[in-house]
């Protein structure tokens, strides 16, 4: 599988805070034998935001196109509208799994506003800036990835067959 990892962050685009969420999740991605083919770090802009996502989604750049930051309710966090705008398909269940998940640590979950969905063969999920919420976020979905990407793809597996109980 392959990755791209958007952060958005006014002051990591400035240079006066550093990245830890990106090549956290890079990382991870890569001891799961993940590619991490693209990354980069924009300010929270909502037309950036929506140019990078489409120009990695059109280019078939990645598979799994993650974001990190501007998920919570600031004024300037504006990348679940601008996810929306580049998707064709919403997943919600994503969104929620991981907002349920994440309320077994915290509240502050209550306040992600994440989305995921497909634009041509990439699935974008949103996640947390901080490189711990982040990484719990992507665990929460991770054992949904793999067969979400093959399905995007035109995989003809059935989803019961991956997981029996």
């Amino acid at each position: 599988m392959r990755a791209a990892i958007l952060t958005l962050s006014d002051k990591g685009s400035r240079g006066e805070r550093v990245d830890e969420s990106g090549p956290a999740l890079s990382a991870w991605l890569a001891e799961r034998g993940v590619i991490t083919v693209q990354s980069r770090i924009i300010a929270d802009e909502f037309e950036q935001i929506v140019a990078v996502l489409t120009e990695w989604a059109d280019a078939d750049a990645a598979d799994l196109i993650l974001t990190t930051g501007g998920t919570g309710v600031s004024p300037r966090d504006t990348t679940p509208e601008a996810t929306l705008q580049v998707v064709e398909r919403v997943i919600p269940g994503l969104g929620e799994l991981m907002r349920f998940k994440s309320l077994e640590k915290t509240p502050m979950a209550s306040l992600s506003r994440a989305v995921a969905g497909i634009r041509n063969q990439s699935l974008i999920i949103n996640l947390p800036g901080s490189p711990k919420g982040a990484l719990e976020n992507l665990e929460a979905v991770w054992p949904t990835l793999g067969h979400a990407v093959e399905k995007i793809r035109g995989g003809q597996e059935d989803c019961g067959n991956r997981f029996s109980k």
